[in-house]
Parts: C-alpha cells; structure tokens; sequence
C-alpha cells in the first residue's frame, strides 16, 4: 500500500516538504509549540475552567449572536486578542468575550489562518 505524499510546512513562505501528519519543519517547529503542548500547558487547566464557568455564568450569552439580535447561549470564553502564549494577555478579563461555539470556531479559524508573528 502507497504512503501518503509529504505536505508543505504551514509556516508562511517555507517550502520545506514534511512527512504527512507533520504540520512544521524541524526549523519552524520551535517557533510554533502552541502546536505540540497540551491544553493544560497552554495555560488551559483547572484555574481555567473555574475562570471560564465563572465568566460565562455572568456572561450567559453569545456577544456575536446579540449583534444580530438573537440570544443564544454562550460555550465558549474567546480570547479578543489572541495571548499567544502571553500569560498577562491570558488571564486579562477585559480580553475576554462570551461566545457560542460556532462564532468561537470560526474566529479561530480566521486567526489562525493568517497569524501574526512577531520576531
């Protein structure tokens, strides 16, 4: 059975061919660990969850969804700004905003479509 074609490095402007699964080269790999650490090392553990229950139990709304006039249940606590890693950025409650998962996910998906890096 044929193995599956290596893929490009998803860092911006590399060629590199990596094995399919991969997402980085060894070069690039440093610069994105967001990519191999675990919820829990990105900051995500138990003072999470206790953060975000509380938060959205004050914020029981999607903001997005209220921009359009509906009320739909907030899932998720967005990061405004991406922390990037940036604990103080992290646990700042006034870049914090309450969505429901479809708005989360596709804000996420759009940030992490076009990421900015800074060197």
């Amino acid at each position: 059975m044929p193995s599956r074609p290596n893929t490009p490095c998803r860092h911006p402007g590399c060629a590199a061919l990596v094995p399919y699964g991969q997402k980085y080269c060894e070069l690039h790999k440093p610069q994105h660990p967001e990519e191999v650490r675990s919820a829990a090392g990105r900051g995500y553990g138990k003072a999470w969850q206790r953060a975000r229950k509380r938060y959205l139990e004050a914020h029981p709304f999607c903001v997005q969804c209220m921009k359009e006039g509906k009320y739909v249940k907030a899932t998720d606590v967005d990061h405004i700004v991406p922390h990037r890693g940036d604990k103080k950025l992290f646990w700042d409650e006034s870049n914090w905003q309450a969505l429901c998962h479809s708005h989360h996910s596709i804000k996420t998906r759009n940030e992490d479509q076009t990421p900015e890096y800074h060197f």
